[in-house]
């Protein structure tokens, strides 16, 4: 039997892991630079917890999660997102609390039942952040810099910033109200899903993708501005955070069909978005969640927070070039020629590592031109020749594959060059 990875699975293999070593390096200096820390949690989590926090009406808890029951007859489910876990580890731990400030970032595989296309999989990987302890919306700006900046770093150009606000408890059900009464006479026109999300959350409805649904919902958001239902404090909310992303020069446009794909948000919400992917093009979507902390059995904590789509963003570095396919980064490859230099390379590779040098060597007795091609393709700086006359003379041929020249020096001299 031919055994292959499941559908909607993808392996991450050693020409493209450095791509996402690169991505991760990026990240994790960004998060550090803006004094967040990480925090990693189990894969495996009660069903329940996303039930409440993602809301039952989302197409994740619907339709999406992986969820079963265990040999202890719990019910469970690979986590489908980051930020219910992590709300969930600050309270446990208390790492949280109304008078303190703390940012947390994470790395780590996320799974959703969806149809596999072009970024997206089943078993998908995130990079976010969550800051909790203050409804400032500076704050909100700071995670909105702080994903455009990641970008900017990765020399990603084609992106822009879709923003709205979903209001809050206060002006929500206003909205809802009256996003029923503009959709009641075009609700049986529209898909089977958008029927479940007219009576359990009409503002989910903004979310469909079917281009029916959206061109009756693009007619009913002409109709109705920010001023409509938006309360004065969501407004100010809003217009402050508007000011804040003016002043520091980040390009933005209003999407007051963004409401993203979980219930749990509150005023803001935005989405990085790419050219490059087409129709599913966020490469990263957040907002603030004022609620949820409270929702779980704490205090009134407000947060916000960012997710970064892994497979989306690899693509898209692809897509432009980035050294997409990044070399193995080997600065010394030593090429023995015969068995007496073979046991004399083992013993400079090793000394080689203890200086903190990557090296690597050949263990097949390929002849030079081989350990050269060889040598050309992981990417190695130096290669180091040792045959019976360099074992003689006591030195090394040290070759410059990138000057395409080589001399005879002393193995200490390679260490000291390199280093």
């Amino acid at each position: 039997m031919k055994y292959q990875s499941l559908r909607g699975m993808k392996d991450i293999l050693p020409e493209e892991a450095p791509l996402w070593q690169k991505i991760e390096a990026a990240c994790s200096k960004k998060f550090q630079q803006f004094n967040y820390q990480e925090i990693r949690t189990p894969i495996m989590e009660m069903t329940e917890l996303f039930a409440r926090a993602v809301g039952q009406s989302t197409d994740i808890v619907s339709k999406e999660m992986y969820s079963f029951t265990d040999k202890g007859n719990r019910n469970v489910v690979l986590r489908p997102e980051g930020t219910a876990p992590i709300v969930r580890a600050c309270l446990e731990h208390n790492l949280i609390s109304k008078d303190k400030i703390t940012k947390l970032y994470y790395f780590g595989p996320m799974f959703r039942y969806e149809r596999p296309q072009a970024g997206r999989y089943r078993q998908f990987h995130q990079v976010g952040i969550e800051a909790f302890g203050s409804a400032d919306p500076a704050l909100d700006a700071e995670t909105i810099l702080l994903a455009v900046s990641i970008f900017k770093d990765l020399g990603l150009t084609d992106l822009e910033v879709d923003l709205n606000s979903v209001g809050c408890k206060e002006c929500r059900p206003r909205f809802d109200s009256r996003l029923r009464a503009y959709l009641k006479g075009f609700i049986v026109q529209m898909c089977e899903d958008c029927h479940i999300r007219y009576k359990k959350n009409p503002l989910r409805i903004l979310d469909c993708k079917k281009p029916t649904c959206q061109n009756i919902t693009n007619e009913i958001l002409q109709k109705i501005g920010d001023s409509d239902y938006l309360c004065a404090d969501c407004k100010d909310h809003f217009e402050k955070l508007k000011s804040i992303l003016d002043s520091l020069s980040v390009n933005y446009k209003i999407n007051k069909r963004l409401v993203r794909g979980l219930d749990y948000y509150t005023k803001t919400t935005y989405e990085v978005i790419s050219s490059s992917l087409g129709a599913q093009n966020a490469v990263c979507g957040g907002g603030r969640y004022d609620n949820l902390v409270e929702d779980f059995g704490g205090s009134s904590v407000p947060a916000v927070g960012f997710a970064i789509g892994m497979e989306r963003l690899v693509e898209i570095m692809k897509l432009k070039d980035q050294n997409a396919k990044l070399k193995a980064n080997v600065q010394l490859y030593i090429a023995p020629l015969g068995e007496e230099a073979k046991s004399k390379a083992v013993e400079y590779l090793q000394k080689a590592r203890e200086a903190g040098i990557s090296a690597d060597m050949d263990y097949q007795d390929k002849k030079l031109k081989a350990q050269l091609k060889i040598a050309n393709a992981i990417g190695a700086k130096y290669v180091l020749i040792l045959g019976d006359d360099e074992l003689k003379k006591n030195i090394v041929v040290l070759r410059d594959m990138q000057a395409n020249s080589q001399e005879e020096i002393t193995f200490e001299e390679v260490l000291a060059r390199i280093r």
